[in-house]
């Protein structure tokens, strides 16, 4: 009964085709794409507003040369998203509850905006390991404690991202079963259970667009830091 709880986390595979590449390119069909017209629907008005608000809060605090990241930024975030949210639905399989996945969008991003710091401002980005003003006898134990600091920030990415959403999977797997099996023992507890649930659901829904969100601010963070 426990292994069957994390059977959602299996990415499905057909005929040894894993199918985790259509679950990613699915977000793709859901957007509508912009028109020349002078006056949009209400759809394509929402969605621009919330781009152009999202892309201003990100990159206001980010000098000039790093806003050639907002169209990878926004896309990365409106995929984060999309997968999260499409995740919650019955029956469906979600890419980001896989580390695999978070560890190879976080690394190379990661990466990149170091390697800009120390292409750009090296003595900057390496000054980033040893605080000012460091006694002597702690500078070696310190570069130590900042690099490690460094690399974990990509592992952070990525955990932060999986764990979140595999735990709300399961507490939301957990408790429709238990309104499921108390439905015919005690009916009461199971509507309570249900409206418990359905609460749940509720916050799972804002974790999902949270998580998407942190999980790009925090490469924003990463970018300001070596831009």
């Amino acid at each position: 009964m426990n292994l069957s709880f994390f059977d959602q986390f299996m990415s499905p595979v057909i005929l040894g085709i894993p199918l985790i590449a259509i679950a990613m390119l699915i977000p793709l069909l859901l957007f509508p794409d912009p028109s020349n017209k002078w006056i949009n629907n209400r759809l394509i008005t929402l969605q621009s507003w919330f781009l152009h608000n999202f892309t201003k809060q990100i990159f206001l605090p980010i000098n000039l040369p790093g806003h050639k990241w907002a169209l990878l930024l926004t896309s990365l975030m409106l995929l984060l998203m999309s997968l999260n949210l499409l995740g919650l639905l019955p029956y469906t399989f979600t890419p980001t509850t896989q580390l695999s996945l978070n560890m190879g969008l976080a690394v190379p991003l990661w990466l990149a905006t170091v390697i800009i710091g120390l292409r750009n401002q090296p003595t900057i980005a390496l000054g980033h390991l040893l605080p000012e003003g460091t006694p002597t006898p702690l500078i070696p134990v310190l570069i130590i404690i900042e690099t490690i600091s460094l690399f974990i920030r990509p592992l952070a990415l990525g955990v932060r991202l999986t764990a979140n959403l595999t735990a709300g999977h399961l507490l939301i797997q957990l408790i429709a079963t238990a309104a499921f099996v108390l439905l015919s023992i005690m009916p009461t507890v199971a509507i309570l259970t249900s409206i418990v649930l359905f609460l749940l659901t509720l916050l799972e829904i804002a974790v999902a667009m949270i998580q998407a969100y942190v999980f790009v601010l925090l490469l924003s963070l990463y970018l300001q830091e070596n831009v």
